[in-house]
């Protein structure tokens, strides 16, 4: 890459990260969310891409790296006084400590008995939260309230963004600091034959309990931050679906690319919150976006783009072309089912004794009984399929 495209991509970067400081409360949280979520993504995906090491309890990390940073700015509101700035350091170090409990144990297995085992120490704590009063809050959880500090007020999410951005730097450096090590090196030679390093004398449960812990604490550190900037938590955010979220923005991104994962995660917290208040059926599509990803871009979106020099440019033209069309048909379909299905057109069909009347979406008025309405969404959906097809069988015989 030229070194002018460079300087231009760094300064881009510099103004999307710095803008959400002149916008409002709103897109400052947003901004803040994207960052976390991308942060907890990368953390996660620390595991995956070096040690082949796939958990799905990562939510028990940044859970708890929520909990000590509102129960440390309570101590603050009693008279601690620890600098807000430091606060989030608190879930980095819960999060690393549980880390290397749960490490321990979970690492002394690999493969699927390892994803097993995290999975099953999430739901241990996530069924442990509603009892724990003292600890978790139970259903109204634990609240706290930042106080000032430096000099600033920390009452607007602008300057706690300050904070979020700062450390989520710190973070991104020791991802990325991290796999350039001789301990990350092992990592990504654990990851290719574990087997073999055991005979060339290292001690690899060792290695895969200082990776987990260190992506325990990253983990901590993203919740930390969204702590300090929610003021709230409860004991949903051990929740399965804390657990699948960087799982699912990890291979959307790209997980064998080094950013990839935070770029999944800006690119579906962004989704999530635009969509959210279009439609309610949003997680749907979610979920059909990380179907249609792996089977049509099963390097990621980051990395289907790296790749993009190695194919030609047509190949990578009907790919997207497959992706929409099955897309667009999928949400055609899943938001006319939405509206035929509802209480309202039920209502209105009682009305009309019982015959289907036409409805409203996209601003086209459509007859449920047409067969055009069927079957133009079920046409381009064949047709995606069948343009996948036929690239897959070219890739076999190229």
């Amino acid at each position: 890459m030229k070194l002018y495209v460079r300087i231009a991509l760094c300064l881009a970067t510099g103004v999307v990260l710095l803008a959400p400081l002149t916008f409002s409360d709103r897109y400052a949280n947003l901004a803040i969310r994207m960052l976390v979520a991308a942060l907890f993504a990368s953390a996660f995906n620390l595991l995956w891409r070096q040690a082949r090491l796939l958990s799905f309890g990562h939510g028990v990390y940044f859970g708890a790296g929520m909990f000590a940073v509102v129960h440390l700015m309570r101590a603050n509101e009693a008279g601690l006084n620890v600098p807000l700035i430091l606060v989030p350091l608190a879930g980095a170090l819960s999060g690393s400590i549980i880390g290397v409990l749960c490490g321990f144990v979970a690492t002394l297995r690999s493969g699927a008995y390892f994803s097993m085992i995290t999975l099953a120490i999430a739901e241990l704590i996530y069924s442990l939260g509603p009892r724990w009063q003292a600890l978790f809050g139970g259903e109204a959880g634990v609240s706290s309230m930042r106080l000032p500090s430096m000099g600033l007020s920390f009452a607007a999410l602008n300057e706690v963004y300050l904070i979020v951005l700062g450390w989520s730097a710190v973070g991104f450096a020791t991802i990325w600091f991290f796999a350039k090590t001789p301990l990350g090196q092992i990592a990504f030679a654990l990851g290719d034959n574990e087997r073999r390093l055991q005979f060339l004398g290292y001690r690899t449960h060792a290695v895969k309990v200082y990776l987990f812990a260190l992506s325990a604490a990253l983990s901590g550190l993203a919740g930390g931050l969204l702590g300090v900037a929610a003021e709230n938590v409860d004991y949903t955010v051990f929740g399965p679906a804390s657990s699948a979220a960087p799982v699912i923005q990890t291979f959307i991104g790209g997980a064998d690319v080094l950013f990839g994962p935070a770029f999944g995660a800006a690119l579906l917290t962004g989704f999530g919150n635009v969509f959210s208040d279009v439609t309610r059926l949003w997680l749907l599509y979610q979920g059909i976006a990380f179907v249609l990803v792996v089977m049509f871009l099963p390097a990621g979106i980051v990395g289907s783009l790296l790749m993009g020099k190695k194919r030609p440019l047509r190949e990578a033209i009907a790919n997207t072309l497959a992706v929409l069309l099955c897309s667009a048909s999928l949400i055609f379909l899943c938001e006319s089912a939405s509206i035929l299905l509802s209480d309202s057109y039920s209502s209105l069909r009682a009305s009309q004794d019982g015959s289907w009347v036409s409805y409203r979406l996209f601003n086209m008025e459509l007859a449920p009984g047409s067969p055009i309405v069927w079957g133009l969404p079920l046409i381009a959906a064949l047709t995606g399929l069948i343009i996948s097809w036929k690239l897959k069988g070219r890739e076999e015989t190229a």
